[in-house]
C-alpha cells in the first residue's frame, strides 16, 4: 500500500494499492499522479516525511524539488537499537564460549571450583539478557542505572554503548536545530571510530538517513516520524491477517475507499451530533 497521508489532519490524501512489492517507477509515478491533483488546485508540497527507503529520495527530488525531505526518526533509532541490542546478544555469546565444560551430574570435588565459575557465568548472562532494555530505553531511573552497572561491571564497552545511545537520544531533542544537532553527530562519529570494537557495531550512525532525519528540527510544521501513515498501514495489515474478505487487492482498496469517504463527512457527521446534543441539553 502506498498512502500519502496529512499529517496534520491525518486524513489519507491519495492512495495505491499493488499486488508486488514497489519498486521506483511506482513511487514516481504515484507521486506524479499526486502532483498533479495539487497542480490542478494550486497547492504546493512543503515537507514529506518518508521512512527510510530508497525508492523515495528520486521520486521526491523529481516531483518535488523545494519540498523539505524528513526521514522517519522512529525508524532512524529502531536500526540504531537494534544494532545495540545485537552487539549485546554477542557479548552473550562470548560469555557462554568461556564457560568451562561440566559433566553431567552433580559435580565432584575436583570440579566444584569450574562449577562455581560456570554458575556465575551464567548468572551473568541471564542479567544481560533480562535488563538488554537498559541498553536502549530513553532515560533510565536511578534504579535502573545501579541495575545498568552491576551487569556491566567488567564490561566497558557494553558502557560505552550505553553513553553513545543517550547521546543518539540527544540528537532529536527540539531545543536543538539542525545545525547543531549536525555538529553533535559529527563529534558522535568522531568517537566511535575511536573504539574499533564498537564502531564496526554501530555502523549505522554512518548512513546519511541519520542527516535526514534531524530535517524537522528546523521546520515546527515537519513532523518527525511517519507515524500519520504506519497508523493506517497496520490497521489493514491487521485487517488482512484476520478477515478473510479484505485479503485481495481490490477488497483493500475498496476499504480504503471506504474509509476516505468517511474521513470526508467526519466535519457533517461531528456538527450533527454536536447539534443533537445541544437539543439533548437544552430539553433537560
Amino acid at each position: 500500500m502506498l498512502v500519502i497521508v496529512d499529517n496534520r489532519t491525518f486524513q489519507r490524501l491519495a492512495c495505491r494499492v499493488l499486488e508486488h512489492d514497489p519498486t521506483q517507477q511506482d513511487v514516481g509515478e504515484f507521486f506524479a499522479q499526486f502532483k498533479a491533483h495539487l497542480d490542478a488546485k494550486g497547492l504546493t508540497v512543503r515537507g514529506i516525511t518518508t521512512d527510510g527507503s530508497a525508492l523515495y529520495p528520486d521520486a521526491i527530488a523529481q516531483q518535488f524539488p523545494d519540498a523539505a525531505h524528513q526521514v522517519c526518526q522512529f525508524h532512524v533509532l529502531k536500526e540504531i537499537t537494534k544494532a545495540v541490542l545485537h552487539a549485546v546478544a554477542k557479548v552473550r555469546k562470548e560469555l557462554k564460549a568461556k564457560q568451562p565444560p561440566l559433566p553431567r551430574g552433580r559435580p565432584s570435588k575436583t570440579n566444584r571450583a569450574a562449577a562455581r565459575k560456570a554458575k556465575r557465568i551464567q548468572q551473568r548472562i541471564a542479567d544481560l539478557f533480562d535488563h538488554r532494555h537498559l541498553f536502549v530505553q530513553h532515560g533510565l531511573t536511578p534504579a535502573e542505572r545501579k541495575t545498568f552497572q552491576r551487569i556491566t561491571r567488567g564490561l566497558p564497552h557494553l558502557r560505552i554503548l550505553r553513553q553513545i545511545m543517550d547521546q543518539v537520544y540527544r540528537l532529536f531533542d527540539r531545543r536543538c536545530r539542525t545545525e547543531t544537532a549536525l555538529d553533535k553527530l559529527a563529534r558522535l562519529r568522531r568517537r566511535v571510530r575511536r573504539f574499533q570494537r564498537v564502531g564496526r557495531t554501530l555502523n549505522k550512525l554512518f548512513t546519511p538517513n541519520l542527516q535526514k532525519a534531524l530535517t524537522f528540527l528546523d521546520d515546527r510544521l515537519l513532523p518527525a516520524t511517519s507515524n500519520a501513515v504506519e497508523r493506517s498501514n497496520r490497521r489493514f495489515r491487521k485487517a488482512q491477517r484476520s478477515v478473510y474478505c479484505v485479503r485481495t487487492a481490490q477488497h483493500v482498496r475498496q476499504r480504503i475507499a471506504l474509509d476516505m469517504e468517511r474521513d470526508q463527512r467526519a466535519p457533517d457527521r461531528n456538527a450533527t451530533l454536536h447539534a443533537l446534543h445541544l437539543a439533548r441539553a437544552g430539553d433537560g
